[in-house]
């Protein structure tokens, strides 16, 4: 059976945290598309297609992963898509307890059997979230070894830009 496995999150910006876990789950799954959730309810840093585009260039030598994005709910996005993983990185016991409600919840909306995998953060990023690395950027902290080289670079730009 080819394994088809997503990998979601807002990836704004994509950490090097993020960047582990695609990484290992690149040598787990035949397929690893990571996905932009687009929040309307939230100002990003980066636009949608930025996002893409930045982890594109930031997993450009896994040749099985892929970006792509959507909006509404992720079990209708599994559905539609034909994923049979979903993945889920865990830092703490705080993102366990979040993750086991909403597994249990995707447990009854998910066709065809779709598992979810847990991966446990790399201790060296375990404190690290797209949106820590924000604020501390915008408040000229250093965050390189953070965040892969070609997303700070980025970061920095924007910052020019305000």
């Amino acid at each position: 059976m080819t394994t088809k496995a997503l990998f979601t999150g807002s990836f704004d910006p994509i950490t090097n945290g993020h960047l582990e876990l695609i990484r290992r789950a690149s040598k787990m799954f035949d397929s690893v598309t990571v996905a932009v959730i687009i929040n309307y309810s939230k100002v990003p840093m980066f636009s949608v297609e930025e996002r893409k585009q930045l982890i594109r260039e930031v997993t450009a030598d896994l040749p099985n992963v892929e970006a792509d994005s959507f909006e509404g709910l992720l079990a209708d996005y599994v559905n539609e898509k034909g994923f049979n993983i979903v993945i889920r990185g865990l830092r703490n016991t705080t993102d366990f307890n979040y993750e086991l409600q909403m597994e249990q919840v995707n447990a009854r909306l998910f066709k065809n059997g779709t598992q979810t995998v847990y991966l446990m953060a790399d201790p060296q990023y375990s404190f690290v979230s797209s949106s820590i690395m924000k604020e501390v950027h915008s408040l000229s902290g250093d965050i390189s070894g953070l965040v892969p080289d070609t997303v700070l670079e980025r970061m920095n730009e924007k910052k020019k830009e305000l």
